[in-house]
């Protein structure tokens, strides 16, 4: 409930206006609905489902692609932000360009909106691309369901999103990147994405349970996967 309010007003303030925002509500107990209904009344593009107990991020997210009508699907969890072009800049580009999957540059924020750093992606990522790095932030991605169909998220407690992209990059050669800053992404204590050992072990499940890529090949991704996140957090200690 600390940062819904936030979050809310950052889709509602978007330059791209045609949009239907499904906001899932996957068993808070702290007045979150309350406040998403009093939100609701100004403006009737937010629509709230409330899922009763507590089912996971992928579930919830996998009830809203089930709920979306619209061509283009994208996400942005509760104590993230958008920044007022995000929509209008990717949904032109992917139009303009016949492209099936998008995502964009982000910032990293603290608890407190400060800027922690930035993260950049690539122009264009493939399966295997992401298989050695997974650049794309989750509140950057949008997919065409129109070129695609909908494409659910693996039912797994972390990395889904991930799963995610895995599963659009075997229905379409490339995803597309804007080189700029769209989004605004909260690291916070305690959260599902703040706790790296257990992300670790949930990387390590996707690569070799799901993708089911052997052994082999699932340590060397691994690896690379871990190489990444030890030298970002050098890179930021150094800044420091």
């Amino acid at each position: 409930a600390f940062f819904i309010e936030e979050c809310i007003a950052s889709v509602s303030a978007q330059t791209y206006e045609n949009f239907e925002h499904i906001i899932i509500d996957d068993g808070s107990n702290d007045g979150t609905t309350d406040l998403v209904k009093q939100l609701a009344k100004n403006d009737e593009r937010i629509r709230l489902i409330e899922l009763g107990n507590n089912a996971g991020a992928a579930i919830a997210r996998n009830k809203g692609i089930a709920e979306a009508k619209g061509r283009f699907i994208a996400f942005l969890d509760s104590d993230d932000l958008w920044v007022p072009e995000k929509l209008q800049k990717q949904v032109a580009f992917m139009t303009e360009n016949e492209i099936a999957f998008c995502y964009a540059n982000y910032i990293v924020i603290d608890e407190k909106g400060a800027f922690v750093e930035r993260r950049t992606v690539s122009s264009k990522l493939n399966y295997v691309d992401i298989l050695k790095s997974c650049q794309i932030g989750c509140l950057t991605a949008i997919y065409d369901a129109k070129l695609l169909g909908k494409i659910y998220m693996p039912e797994i407690k972390k990395r889904q999103d991930f799963g995610l992209w895995l599963k659009i990059l075997k229905k379409t050669e490339y995803g597309y990147g804007i080189n700029e800053e769209l989004s605004k992404y909260r690291i916070r204590a305690g959260s599902l994405s703040s706790n790296k050992i257990s992300a670790a072990l949930h990387q390590w499940k996707m690569l070799y349970e799901y993708e089911k890529i052997g052994f082999v090949k699932s340590s060397f991704y691994f690896s690379l996967y871990a190489f990444a996140a030890i030298r970002r957090r050098l890179v930021r200690s150094l800044k420091k």
